[in-house]
């Protein structure tokens, strides 16, 4: 395995980081099948695992610190925090409040007393990035948490959070972690040169565009999409479907299955530093894991471009982030008065 820096933090990371979304009541149950899934990866040379907490309500971080004792200083671990823990309106969110509360929770079912980066899950509109960053900071110097991160923040928010870090003296985001695949290659357009910008290592998800290049996934083929309790959508949007009938002969024609062409892809844009992967089964383990030393050609790769032309996306990801711009109605239309331009 050749291991890459995780942007300017110095920290050595494997180009496959090993998300655990997957382990627990939200895709496998298993504990004693999730720790062992988690070190043939780690015996396989993965160096760096990412979870959260909202992942089964915390029973993957719990699954994770079962799988680390013993192993916990050769593995980089990461976790996060922001998506709801409960029922009371302040379990959620990236204020000081929650964050502080957050973390020591993950440390507690993670069972180690840091963790090597600590991610905000989603931007929160309703807290000053001022007032995360100062929490993450004092968690930083507290000696919890290595590095910090965002996760699925726009190219703008990206930015905001590097100036305010640097015009108050606060600690910065050292990494972000966005969509990325074949079929949704967006952030190519400005999330990913923002990163490159500022020495931040980016950490891709759902490299397999949410099962849709997992090869499942056919046009004309009914589709199971409820897959793990979820209802995707994505699963049966044509004009996914359609690339993804494009994609199965090319990498026939290259020789490798199709998972294996997607995943090289997502590592090989000079601005990304890992690929999240979310293996459910040893067997979809197995499987990536015999892709880890695909090389994608020049002429593979510009090939995929004529397909899903650079920068853009095919459909979106039933779990994306939308920015409340484009996601509350109210701030994209003036009221109904005022909308006459006469």
């Amino acid at each position: 395995m050749k291991y890459r820096t995780l942007g300017r933090t110095g920290i050595k990371v494997s180009p496959y980081c090993l998300g655990a979304m997957m382990f627990g009541a939200m895709g496998n149950p298993d504990h004693d099948d999730s720790v062992r899934i988690i070190h043939k990866a780690l015996d396989a040379g993965i160096n760096f695992v990412d979870t959260a907490d909202a992942y089964a309500r915390g029973e993957s971080e719990e699954i994770v610190g079962k799988a680390l004792k013993g192993r916990r200083d050769n593995v980089v671990l990461a976790t996060k925090a922001h998506l709801p823990m409960g029922d009371d309106p302040n379990q959620r969110g990236n204020s000081r409040r929650w964050l502080v509360r957050a973390l020591d929770d993950s440390l507690r079912r993670l069972g180690t007393d840091h963790v090597d980066l600590f991610q905000v899950h989603r931007p929160d509109p309703d807290t000053d990035v001022e007032e995360t960053l100062s929490a993450l900071t004092d968690l930083m110097r507290a000696g919890k948490v290595r590095a910090i991160g965002g996760s699925t923040f726009p190219a703008s928010d990206i930015v905001e959070a590097q100036w305010v870090a640097e015009r108050r003296g606060l600690e910065r985001f050292r990494t972000e972690q966005p969509p990325y695949s074949i079929l949704n290659r967006s952030i190519e357009r400005e999330v990913l040169p923002v990163c490159e910008r500022y020495g931040m290592g980016a950490l891709v998800w759902s490299p397999l565009a949410g099962g849709m290049l997992s090869g499942r996934y056919r046009k004309g083929r009914q589709a199971d999409t409820h897959r793990s309790g979820f209802g995707f959508k994505h699963l049966v949007d044509e004009r996914r479907l359609d690339a993804v009938e494009q994609l199965i002969p090319l990498a026939d024609e290259a020789g490798m299955p199709l998972t294996h062409l997607a995943t090289a892809f997502a590592v090989s844009h000079p601005g990304v530093t890992s690929a999240i992967i979310g293996p459910r089964t040893m067997n979809h383990l197995d499987d990536l894991l015999a892709g880890a030393g695909t090389t994608l050609s020049d002429e593979i790769l510009d090939r995929i471009d004529a397909i899903v032309p650079p920068g853009t996306d095919v459909g979106t990801l039933d779990m994306a982030y939308n920015p409340p711009a484009v996601g509350r109605a109210a701030l994209r239309r003036r009221p109904a008065d005022e909308r006459s331009a006469a």
